[in-house]
C-alpha cells in the first residue's frame, strides 16, 4: 500500500498478515496497482507528476511512466497494455502505453478528476470529477466522452460489477453511493448511510470493493471509521464494520477470503474476513496509508 505522507510503500505478506518491507518512492504516493504480469507495482506520485514502476523482484524503482500533473488514481485496461491516469491538476485523463512507456494522448474531463473505472470488456472508461460532480463515460476507441452522469458532491471512486451490469460511484461530501446503469447512463439507485452516534457529515464514502459474483459490495466511509456492507442485488446496507481511522481504499486477496483496508489517520490496515463479515486483524504500516493493491502471483 501507498503511504501518502510517508512517501513510501509498505509490503504486506498476506499469508503471515504482517508488514515485511518498506520501499521509498516519490512524493505523495496515492494510486497503486500491479501490472497484469505481476512484474511491476505502479505508484502515482502526485507531487512528482509521474507514475513510478517498482520491480516486484528487487523492490527497486525500475522506471517511470509519463502522466500529467498530480496523478491520483489510474486503471489498466483488461489486456494490461494501456494505463489510464486521472491528473487532478489539469483536468485530463492521460493514456499510456505500459510496454513502450509512452504517452498516447489525453482526454479532457471535468474539474479535479480522480475516480477511474473500466468496463470488463475495456470499451468504456469512467472518470469521476470531484468538482464537476460527474461520472464521465469515455469511449476507449474514439477517446471521446459519450455521456456525463451527474452524481452527488465530490465523487471519489468508480467501480463496475464484474458482469458490467452496474457502475458504482461514491460521493464523499454527498455521503452517497450512486448505482448507475452503464448502458442507459442513468442513476438507478442512490444509497445513503447511517451510523448510530455519528453526524451525517462524518460519513464520507470513498473506496469500493465488489465481490466477483456481484453479490456483496463494501464501501469505505472515511472518517466514520466504518466499512459498509451492501447487498449487490437489493442494494440494502446489511452491516457496518468498525475498522481503523479514516478508512480510504481496499483490496481483496485473490481468493476473496480477506479484504484489506487502508486507514489513513491510524496508520494501519484492517483485515476483514469476507465470509464472516468481521475484522480479524490490524497491521501497522506507514504514515497516512492511501491506496492498496494485492498481487495474484
Amino acid at each position: 500500500m501507498s503511504n501518502e505522507k510517508g512517501n513510501n510503500v509498505t509490503v504486506i505478506d498476506t499469508e503471515k498478515m504482517a508488514a515485511v518491507k518498506t520501499i521509498k518512492v516519490g512524493q505523495r504516493p496515492r494510486g497503486i496497482d500491479l501490472t497484469r504480469d505481476g512484474r511491476f507495482v505502479l505508484v502515482a506520485v502526485g507531487d512528482d507528476d509521474t507514475i513510478q514502476m517498482i520491480d516486484t523482484k528487487t523492490g527497486e524503482i525500475a522506471g517511470t511512466l509519463p502522466s500529467g500533473p498530480d496523478p491520483e488514481l489510474f486503471t489498466l485496461d483488461p489486456s494490461g497494455t494501456l494505463l489510464y491516469v486521472a491528473n487532478e491538476n489539469d483536468n485530463t485523463v492521460t493514456i499510456i502505453d505500459v510496454e513502450k512507456r509512452t504517452r498516447l494522448g489525453d482526454v479532457q474531463v471535468g474539474v479535479e478528476p480522480e475516480g477511474m473505472g473500466i468496463s470488463p470488456d475495456g470499451k468504456i472508461l469512467v472518470n469521476t470529477s470531484e468538482t464537476t460532480n460527474m461520472a464521465h463515460f469515455i469511449d476507449t476507441e474514439t477517446r471521446r466522452i459519450v455521456a456525463n452522469v451527474l452524481v452527488d458532491s465530490r465523487p471519489r471512486f468508480a467501480q463496475f460489477k464484474r458482469d458490467g451490469s452496474e457502475l458504482w460511484v461514491t460521493a464523499e461530501v454527498g455521503g452517497t453511493l450512486s448505482v448507475i446503469d452503464p448502458a442507459k447512463h442513468q442513476v438507478t439507485k442512490k444509497i445513503s448511510f447511517e451510523v448510530a452516534g455519528l453526524r451525517q457529515e462524518a460519513i464520507q464514502p470513498v473506496g469500493i470493493g465488489i465481490t466477483r459474483d456481484g453479490r456483496t459490495g463494501f464501501v469505505a466511509l472515511g472518517p466514520a471509521n466504518r466499512v459498509a456492507v451492501v447487498d449487490g442485488a437489493t442494494h440494502d446496507v446489511k452491516k457496518y464494520l468498525l475498522v481503523g481511522q479514516r478508512v480510504w481504499h481496499m483490496a481483496f486477496t485473490p481468493d476473496e477470503k480477506y479484504l484489506l483496508t487502508t486507514n489513513g489517520v491510524s496508520n494501519d490496515v484492517s483485515v476483514i474476513d469476507v465470509a464472516a463479515l468481521k475484522v480479524i486483524k490490524t497491521i501497522q504500516v506507514g504514515e497516512l496509508p492511501w491506496g492498496i493493491a494485492i498481487s495474484a502471483q
